[in-house]
């Protein structure tokens, strides 16, 4: 069984406000002992959070022991003040803030560092992205300070320009990457950088009535095509299903997000390859003994 390269066990793929609302005065264990018992059932022993605010994911990897599982957490996210992010973690205003950030997400345990560096989807336009993207000179002060620090970053980015600053910037695993044309595929081709696509956050609210269908398939269509240039340029690409997001479940999404690889490829044997290969890429660089 494949591994969850990307959740957030704060939330509950149900109602996001109410599962922060349990946490707020201390994790509670009891909901992350069902989540991660959720993967445990499924015979997944690898997941890689994407952090959050309120220390739920450092609790989670004390807990996740007990349960067979190799959990690994940035702690907290950290996103630049204005800017998309505080959803999952904690914010900075000048380099030196976000580098005592990640001196905070190291000290509290942090096996990797998260970026936040774009908005999210805007459903209401196909191919845009919310808010601004962080300049590129930005992006990459903020990983050559993490990776001096001896720390892996997982960026959260989507859109042309974000995508190509990040990996620019030397980022070690790219979240979502939504709306690439050729050059930013290509340049995840031609670099270190595993993509992690978590196709299932758009593909899984299919009916669901949140969003109309109409809006929800051209994205889907972008996301697919993407995914078979990527197989076929031979990027890097790892699943992570975002679970804990709206319809996202736990245990659960990281089976819709490979079986959605395996469609889209016509090809499932192929698929299953070019994501374990992505993954062991994602476990061994996500560690605290990674050196650059």
């Amino acid at each position: 069984m494949f591994g969850e390269c990307h959740a957030h066990i704060i939330m509950d793929g149900v109602n996001y406000r109410h599962a922060v609302e349990v946490h707020k005065n201390g994790p509670d264990d009891k909901i992350i002992r069902e989540h991660l018992k959720a993967y445990q059932e499924r015979g997944i022993v690898f997941v890689r959070d994407g952090g959050d605010a309120l220390g739920v994911s450092a609790r989670a990897k004390e807990l996740a022991p007990e349960y067979g599982i190799d959990y690994r957490t940035p702690i907290f996210a950290i996103h630049k003040e204005g800017h998309y992010g505080s959803i999952v973690g904690n914010g900075f205003a000048t380099m030196v803030e976000f580098h005592k950030r990640v001196l905070e997400a190291k000290q509290a345990g942090a096996d990797f560092i998260k970026i936040m560096t774009t908005g999210i989807l805007d459903f209401n336009e196909h191919g845009a992205i919310t808010g601004t993207p962080l300049d590129g000179s930005e992006v990459k002060e903020m990983v050559h300070i993490a990776h001096e620090e001896g720390m892996a970053v997982m960026s959260h980015t989507n859109g042309d320009y974000g995508v190509q600053a990040a990996v620019a910037a030397g980022v070690d695993s790219l979240e979502h990457g939504n709306y690439m044309n050729e050059e930013s595929l290509a340049m995840l081709a031609e670099s270190d950088t595993v993509w992690v696509p978590t196709l299932v956050t758009v593909r899984n609210l299919l009916g669901d009535g949140r969003y109309d269908d109409e809006t929800l398939k051209p994205i889907i269509e972008s996301a697919e095509e993407n995914i078979r240039k990527a197989f076929r340029l031979g990027i890097k690409t790892a699943p992570g299903s975002d679970a804990g997001a709206y319809r996202v479940l736990h245990g659960k999404g990281i089976r819709d997000e490979v079986q959605s690889f395996a469609e889209i490829l016509g090809d499932q044997d192929a698929a299953y390859r070019w994501l374990a290969e992505g993954e062991a890429e994602i476990k061994k660089k996500f560690t605290v003994t990674v050196h650059w």
